[in-house]
């Protein structure tokens, strides 16, 4: 029989939009008294009268691409913040820099549904691999444990050794980090002879997974392998269940798929850019664009949970994209290209690695090119985008004339 986090996850779907389209006048109105910058993204918008997606999808879209000069005009969080700045519970710093707010309340991120989908329960232990540096996706899931009753083990990334060591010695029931580094630390337990044997479910997000990965990963011992997607503004969005058929949105977000750049929603099936509305007093972002891409699925899932399904991750609007869970904008390209006066044109292009793991190369159009020269522009790459890759020289006019800074060459599953 299945088992369910709530009675929320298996409302009827009428229901459901009745109850978030109820909600909707209020949290409008709350952001229009509460945040000066939202007050003005939402001037003369008659809250009272937003009670319909078609309504809904007359607003403004903003833009997380817009986030970093909002927030730069209007420190910290340009305006969007509903919370007083100290009566937060902690403030993160993204790449870009984005500053992103957590209030204090339980579960801010709303992870503990994910979790739950993934088989986490009261008394389990998880292994949380991600960073716990400036960034929230480790405190969403010290969040999710937290609500769910589950220990926590701060592991954070990196120290491989150490992270097979703690495995071996608190037998942790599951995991919860990107996918990659999850075989990264089952690799290294194989060659010392570790016994991670408890490790039997992970959850796992910020890049995207292979099904060569997921089939790799459950034939090395982790039974239940999830997924789980959301961003550092708005945490959790949607996630996997054991149907695995999709991911489930959650219920405390509006999902809207639109055209890249005109806000305008798509026909269900298509795919375009996942736009939110989350019910969140402290940080109340309205149709907030995420700059990922991704389609709704017809139906309901398997699973019994009866809320709108999207297929996950499906790579970006823009020319930004995520390496081993971090973000990588053309902006940084650029700071490169300022760095080296010998780059004449820059590319990064990302694939995956023999093992399925993500991979980062700079190609570069130099006249003249060493290994020295090789050497020293990859340590900038590390320097500026905070991921080791590779540097790869070209001919003067060789790179496509295609307008791409950013070339994402991974295969997603459609």
């Amino acid at each position: 029989m299945a088992e369910y986090y709530d009675a929320l996850e298996t409302r009827s779907p009428e229901q459901r939009e009745r109850e978030l389209m109820a909600a909707l006048p209020g949290q409008i109105a709350h952001a229009q008294r509460h945040a000066s910058g939202l007050a003005r993204l939402l001037a003369d918008v008659p809250a009272r009268d937003i009670v319909t997606r078609a309504a809904l999808a007359q607003l403004p879209v903003l833009h997380k691409c817009d986030l970093h000069g909002l927030q730069h005009a209007t420190p910290p969080f340009g305006g969007l913040s509903a919370t007083a700045s100290g009566d937060l519970a902690r403030i993160f710093m993204s790449p870009g820099p984005i500053y992103d707010p957590e209030a204090r309340r339980e579960d801010y991120w709303r992870a503990a549904r994910a979790l739950f989908a993934a088989g986490f329960r009261r008394g389990a232990i998880i292994q949380n691999c991600f960073s716990y540096h400036f960034t929230p996706a480790a405190a969403m899931v010290e969040g999710g444990a937290a609500k769910l009753g589950c220990a926590v083990i701060p592991a954070g990334t990196g120290q491989t050794e150490l992270q097979v060591q703690a495995m071996a010695a608190l037998q942790p029931d599951g995991y919860a980090g990107t996918p990659s580094f999850l075989k990264i630390i089952i690799e290294k337990a194989l060659e010392s002879g570790a016994d991670i044997r408890s490790l039997k479910k992970a959850s796992v997000a910020a890049e995207a997974m292979p099904p060569s990965l997921r089939k790799w990963l459950q034939g090395h011992g982790v039974q239940t392998v999830l997924q789980w997607y959301g961003t550092a503004d708005v945490g959790s969005i949607a996630y996997e269940s054991e149907a695995m058929e999709g991911l489930i949105l959650d219920e405390q977000t509006i999902l809207e798929i639109v055209h890249p750049g005109t806000g305008q929603v798509v026909r269900e099936g298509e795919i375009g850019e996942v736009v939110v509305t989350v019910l969140n007093a402290d940080y109340p972002l309205i149709r907030f664009a995420t700059g990922d891409l991704s389609a709704v699925l017809p139906g309901a899932s398997p699973c019994g949970r009866t809320n709108t399904r999207i297929k996950g991750w499906m790579g970006r609007a823009d020319q930004s994209t995520k390496v081993k869970g971090m973000f990588v904008h053309p902006g940084q390209v650029a700071q490169l290209r300022d760095r080296h006066w010998q780059i004449v044109k820059a590319r990064l292009v990302v694939d995956y690695d023999a093992g399925g793991a993500d991979r980062m190369i700079l190609k570069c159009e130099v006249e003249h090119g060493d290994d020295t020269l090789r050497r020293v522009i990859a340590l900038s790459l590390r320097e500026v985008c905070k991921l080791n890759g590779a540097v790869d020289f070209c001919a003067l006019g060789e790179l496509p004339k295609d307008g791409k800074v950013i070339e994402d060459a991974r295969q997603y599953e459609k």
